[in-house]
């Protein structure tokens, strides 16, 4: 993990570099000389960090040179920070008042820079003394073993797939569904995935259907290959061959025979006359496929391939024709019944333990690993004793007593670029069993500047890191809206994971209140309960970055030394008890990007002076308002402005660079002038009233997504205003539409729309029907007539249709031409609609409260 930093401190001593032309020319020569010897040990960190765990001067000497590389970034941020403070007309007098004031400056950074250089060369006096990081010797002897336990794991990975043995419970619906793809009536050869996280069960599933009698009477041949992480196309082809070899004898000829050159036309003659099931088993790369797909030839007679993978990219491209599915974790009756059949002697169980085993069963919520993995550690304690120490310490008895099970979990960790690893990591420092909202986790993200800048915004790459992060089963989604993931959610022993590799990397700790301690290395500190006796450790020679408060019952924020113990910190969390008083203090976090806040009713006018806050949040329970004070429009490098706030702000359109804005009333914008706001683009706006003019909306040139809620009894101004918003994308009208104007109201370029509560007399779906990209639309309370028509060649381009709460709806005309792509369909609490356009019986039936978005 070291490597993410330090790769983090070159390219921000990079920027620096570049950035600062009026350096110094000593002070720029020493940090070249640190940019270059930190560019040098990055090639060396990664081999270590691998060995680090079987030798603790390894793992000292990574971790000194991930304090050099934090130590660099704070340096130079602290620099551009007390340099940016020069601008202005009241700094200029400063200036001229002591002419010392910018060689201060320099002489610090300078002073700071040379302490670095120092401990790095020592730190490189030591890598020769004792051949640390040596490719071929880091532990100082010679070996012949693997490096660690995970590289055992995967050497035997490559002949035998680790959960062979497991118990298959459960999916039995999944299994139907996929022997039913195995065995139709397709002639062309094609490819099933199965896709899910470390632990889920795809290879025992694939190995069901693999000697399923159904499939051994159907295929001629059978051949099983593992892949794994590091792979050899050549050996891959050997191992199939010997499969097929031993099965049909028809090749006397033994493989080792055979050049490489001709391994693969060996295979394809092999398999071409015959319908043959490949399965791949635990494939990583979509180039690991691309080198054996041409091996397998499609002779037309219903041959099969069966991929596993832990990553979504794999698992869709490598269908061209055939089936993806994305394996679900066990539900609650089928984790037990997992459990009861792994037990040794479940009837030695006494109610006591049953009571404690389904605790831990749903702790493990529903992965069969871990459940398998709990059946064999209790199998071995027969005392209640024994099972009551397993559940006080659950995730430390996995790691003891079944280390495999992080090291199956390892390696999607291991296999993540650089740049992906600190995102990973840092979702371990929420609370276990949190659900994470999407748009939060990349805010901090962005915030700790984890997020590359280049061409595309910092927004979308973060958004993309998410979704990778999803796509390769280390995060779950757990709520989607308008096509993007809105909540998240990690396994716990996913969690564990990131805890472990952040603890052993120094990126964050928690904070234990058992020990009453928390490590003075890590510069990110997460408080899950009793803040205030964590505040009483001595914080005061730390250069913490991140601190995060959960913790409901605290509420003496005034006790905190903001000005001293956290002057450096870049990301302030906190959910603390509802009616807590934040302190000036606050105003004093110079370096702040990022402040959260739970439970605050009221900021005092020092918020202002937070010049680098990109993201202000403040969300309270039951829909209570927060006071921003006048000053919040001084934040000029506001991006997301979250806060549902009492008290206009006149002069918002001086958020120049804001481009999420949520929690204004419809009152607060009469005063605001919105032409500035160039860069808005998700705009949520409350307490609509009829007489209030939404026209300055048209203004915002960059908006893409607008959510407008109605005062309750309400109902809408005129809503021509959005035919000018010639870039809104997704569009949100809840309340009361007294009509809609005739000529077009909408502009062409919406893709998503729901009215809700519009209580519409006249059939809104002619005025819908034309807009010429429209997705998806959602209908809920929105029309109060009885039947509604879709004419020809309306609804080109929709794809998702929710019909929700239409009490009076009778009749469905749908014409044959409309809607030609429909795919998803929901019709919820329409209890007069009797029947559905026959056409419409072939698209998927969504369930309600499933967002088709």
């Amino acid at each position: 993990m070291a490597d993410a930093f330090v790769s983090f401190a070159v390219q921000k001593l990079g920027d620096f570099l570049i950035q600062e032309v009026y350096l110094r020319t000593s002070l720029r020569e020493d940090v070249q000389w640190l940019r270059n010897e930190l560019l040098f040990m990055q090639y060396f960190i990664k081999d270590a960090e691998e060995k680090q765990m079987e030798d603790r001067r390894v793992q000292q000497w990574v971790f000194e040179i991930n304090a050099v590389a934090n130590d660099a970034v704070a340096i130079v941020e602290t620099y551009n920070f007390e340099a940016g403070e020069g601008d202005g007309f009241a700094s200029r007098l400063k200036a001229c008042a002591c002419i010392g004031w910018k060689e201060n400056k320099f002489y610090k950074a300078s002073k700071e820079i040379q302490s670095l250089k120092r401990r790095i060369m020592e730190i490189s006096r030591i890598r020769h003394t004792y051949g640390i990081a040596d490719s071929n010797n880091a532990g100082g002897g010679p070996s012949n073993r693997p490096t660690d336990q995970s590289a055992m794991l995967r050497t035997r990975r490559r002949t035998t797939s680790y959960m062979d043995d497991h118990i298959f419970v459960g999916f039995q619906d999944v299994v139907e569904t996929l022997l039913a793809e195995l065995l139709k009536a397709e002639p062309h050869r094609s490819v099933i995935s199965i896709c899910g996280m470390g632990g889920l069960g795809k290879t025992t599933l694939a190995r069901n259907l693999y000697i399923s009698p159904d499939i051994v009477s159907s295929f001629q041949i059978r051949a099983w290959v593992c892949v794994s992480q590091e792979y050899n196309t050549m050996d891959l082809h050997r191992k199939i061959i010997e499969s097929i070899q031993g099965r049909t004898k028809e090749n006397p000829d033994s493989v080792d025979k055979i050049t490489e050159s001709d391994l693969e036309s060996h295979l394809v003659d092999l398999l071409k006359e015959h319908k043959y099931l490949v399965v791949v088993d635990d494939v990583w790369q979509i180039e690991a496929w691309e080198s054996l797909k041409r091996a397998f030839p499609d002779s037309e007679n219903g041959s099969r391939v069966i991929i596993t993978t832990r990553k979504e990219e794999v698992a869709v491209r490598a269908v061209d024709r055939g089936f993806v599915h994305f394996l679900r974790f066990l539900r609650q009756e089928e984790s037990w019944d997992l459990f009861c059949r792994k037990l040794l002697d479940v009837r030695e169980m006494i109610p006591a333990m049953e009571s404690l085993a389904k605790y831990m069963v749903d702790k493990c919520q529903g992965l069969p690993l871990a459940i398998v993995v709990l059946s064999g550690l209790l199998s071995h304690k027969r005392r209640l004793e024994e099972w009551k120490r397993v559940k006080a310490h659950l995730w430390q008895s996995f790691k003891y007593d079944s280390s495999e099970i992080f090291l199956i979990l390892s390696l999607s960790y291991n296999d993540l670029p650089t740049v992906l690893k600190q995102c990973f990591l840092y979702i371990g420092m929420f609370p276990e069993d949190q659900e994470l909202e999407a748009e939060n986790i990349m805010q901090l993200w962005m915030a700790e500047g984890f997020i590359p800048r280049g061409e595309e915004g910092i927004e979308d790459v973060a958004e993309g890191f998410l979704n990778e992060l999803i796509s390769r089963s280390l995060v779950q989604v757990a709520e989607t809206f308008w096509e993007k993931v809105t909540r998240c959610r990690v396994h716990d022993l996913i969690r564990d994971l990131a805890i472990k590799k952040a603890l052993e990397a120094h990126v964050f700790d928690i904070y234990d209140p058992r020990r009453h301690s928390i490590s003075s290395f890590c510069l990110r500190h997460a408080v899950h309960r009793q803040a205030q006796r964590y505040l009483s450790l001595d914080l005061s020679n730390l250069k913490l970055r991140s601190v995060m408060f959960f913790d409901p019952e605290f509420s003496e924020l005034g006790i905190i030394n903001f000005r001293n113990v956290f002057q450096h910190i870049y990301v302030l969390y906190l959910e603390v008890q509802s009616g807590t008083e934040l302190p000036d203090s606050i105003g004093s976090l110079y370096h702040l990007k990022f402040l959260r806040l739970r439970g605050i009713d009221y900021l005092p006018s020092s918020i202002g002076n937070l010049k680098n806050l990109q993201t202000l949040c403040v969300l309270n329970e039951f829909g209570r308002l927060c006071h921003l004070p006048p000053k919040t429009t001084n934040l000029i490098n506001l991006r997301l402005l979250v806060a549902p706030y009492s008290e206009p702000l006149k002069h918002i359109s001086k958020l120049t660079h804001l481009q999420v804005l949520q929690g204004i009333h419809c009152d607060q914008w009469n005063d605001v002038n919105p032409v500035d706001l160039i860069n808005l683009r998700e705009l949520t706006m409350n307490r609509i009233k009829k007489s209030y003019s939404l026209n300055h909306i048209g203004s915002l040139k960059s908006l893409s997504i607008l959510m407008l809620y109605c005062k309750n009894d309400e109902s809408f101004p005129a809503l021509e205003f959005l035919s000018r918003c010639q870039k809104l994308k997704k569009l949100f009208l809840h309340g009361r539409i007294v009509n809609l104007p005739l000529s077009d109201p909408f502009p062409n370029s919406i893709t998503m729309m729901i009215l809700q509560r519009s209580e519409l007399t006249e059939d809104p779906m002619p005025l819908l029907g034309m807009l010429p990209n429209l997705r998806n639309l959602e209908l809920v309370e929105a029309y109060e007539g009885e039947e509604i028509t879709c004419s020809d060649n309306s609804f080109s381009q929709l794809e998702f249709l929710r019909l929700d709460t239409l009490l009076n709806l009778e009749r469905w005309h749908l014409a044959t031409s409309s809607m030609p792509l429909i795919k998803g369909l929901a019709i919820d609490f329409c209890p007069k609609l009797n029947e559905i356009p026959e056409r419409m019986k072939d698209a998927v039936l969504l369930k309600r409260g499933r967002s088709c978005y």
